[in-house]
This record gives C-alpha cells, structure tokens and sequence, in this order.
C-alpha cells in the first residue's frame, strides 16, 4: 500500500493542457495516530455545490444533482447537504452516509493524461470537496477529521452510477473509473457547521481496524477472496451495513465452498 507519499497540489483551473498541469513534491508533516503515518497538511481546495436539474443524455431526460460549482465564503453543513447542494436519486444517493463526497486534486493529472480533450474544473466528479493531501490508500475507514467548524468521519469510497459518463459525456467512464480505483471518499457529518475553501483537514483520530478506503474499492472490484480483510471490514462501525452485509455474505460464500 502507499505509506502516504506526500503530494501537494499546485493547479490553476480550469486546466486545457497538461503545460497547465503541475504537480508537485513537497514535504509534510506527519501525525503518528495508530500505527501508520498520515499527512496533517490536507487543505480544502475548492468547496463545490450544485441542485439538481434535467439534462438529455441518450436520447432521454435525466434529473441529477451531479454538477457542481464552486463557491466562496463560508458555506453552512447539516447532517446531510450543504446549503445550496442536493441529490436527485436519495435510493442511491445521499443520506447520512454520503452526505459529503470528497476528491483529491491528486487524480486530476491522472484524468487529464486519460482524457486529454476534457477541461477539468473544481467539482467535475460531483466532489462537494476538492482536496489535497489525502488519498484513499492513506485513508482508514471510520478516520476523524475537523474542517472548519464541523467534524467528519470517513465512511466509504464511491461506487459511481451512469451519471458520472452523463457528467463527462462518454458511456465508458464508470467503468474507466471503477478501473483506475481512483475513487474518492465519502464522509458522515458528526457535527454541523461551516465550511470554507482554504480550511485544513485536520485529523482527531485514527480507526483500529485500519482498513483503508482503497482496501475496500479493491475488494469490491477485483473479487478475490480476501477472509482476513473481509472480518476486519464487517468490524468497522462507520463502514455502512450495506457493505458490512455484502462482505459477510462473501464470508459465508467462501466458508460454504
């Protein structure tokens, strides 16, 4: 797994070249909670929200809250949305356990070599939070962090809908993104409040069962069997039972076979 390679993210937006595009090494600190290493330095890049609306894609109207925008000032968090930002399809999106999606700016260089063609701007995977400094093979499932004056916890990565090649325009991005495991992370609001872009993630507390959000995107898409870590999945309290009960039904599976 990656012990937290420290990238610090330096990019103008919109980005229309790669000249545009300059990622670069920096040091950081590092916080010893639990037994691995994490960067205390993530930053709020950009803070992006968007309502729902209807757009046409493949021949049809389609509602969906995946556009989002950038936005100044201090913006306030309730237990579910920002002000101003909203889900359309709350059976598969949303709620406590997704109340917040973040994104590391660390994957836009990835998807700008991929798709070379596409203008990248703060929010085009739907992210309500543009990030630097985390990235999911660093991150634990049930991991605290403040920003601003709220608290969040880490809950899941995202598993994308067809909405996602809606936003791009391209029918094969959910599978090119399930593909890269550059997922993102979704977070649980554990106190409301404010936030704004600039505010630093900082970190409370580590999870002790240390499986990371890249553990389980692997899981789900590779399909190997993995007993040790499926057990220490079903054990963590702030990965939701949805993913707790799959698990355990691979448990079973396996032990039947």
């Amino acid at each position: 797994m990656n012990e937290g390679l420290p990238f610090k993210a330096t990019i103008q937006f919109p980005i229309s070249s790669l000249d545009q595009l300059q990622v670069i090494l920096n040091s950081h600190q590092f916080n010893d909670i639990g037994t691995r290493k994490i960067m205390t330095s993530a930053k709020l890049i950009s803070l992006n929200v968007g309502l729902p609306r209807q757009v046409e894609w493949q021949g049809r109207i389609v509602t969906t809250g995946i556009f989002k925008s950038p936005v100044a000032g201090s913006i306030k968090l309730d237990s579910l949305n920002f002000n101003g930002d909203a889900q359309a399809d709350l059976t598969v999106h949303g709620g406590i356990d997704k109340a917040v999606y973040a994104y590391p700016v660390e994957h836009y260089q990835y998807w700008h070599e991929q798709l070379p063609d596409v203008e990248f701007t703060h929010g085009l995977f739907g992210e309500n939070l543009t990030i630097s400094g985390l990235l999911e093979d660093e991150l634990y499932i049930g991991d605290r962090f403040t920003l601003g004056s709220v608290e969040l916890i880490v809950t899941q990565p995202r598993m994308p809908c067809y909405k996602l090649g809606l936003r791009f325009n391209r029918p094969d991005m959910v599978k090119r993104f399930l593909d890269s495991q550059l997922t993102g992370f979704y977070f649980r609001v554990l106190k409301e409040g404010e936030v704004k872009r600039g505010d630093e993630l900082e970190l409370i507390s580590r999870d002790k069962h240390r499986v990371t959000v890249a553990d389980i995107t692997r899981l789900y898409v590779n399909k190997e069997p993995n007993l040790e870590l499926w057990q220490s999945a079903i054990q963590v309290e702030a990965l939701p039972t949805s993913w707790r009960d799959y698990f355990q039904k691979q448990i079973k599976k396996e032990s039947n076979q």
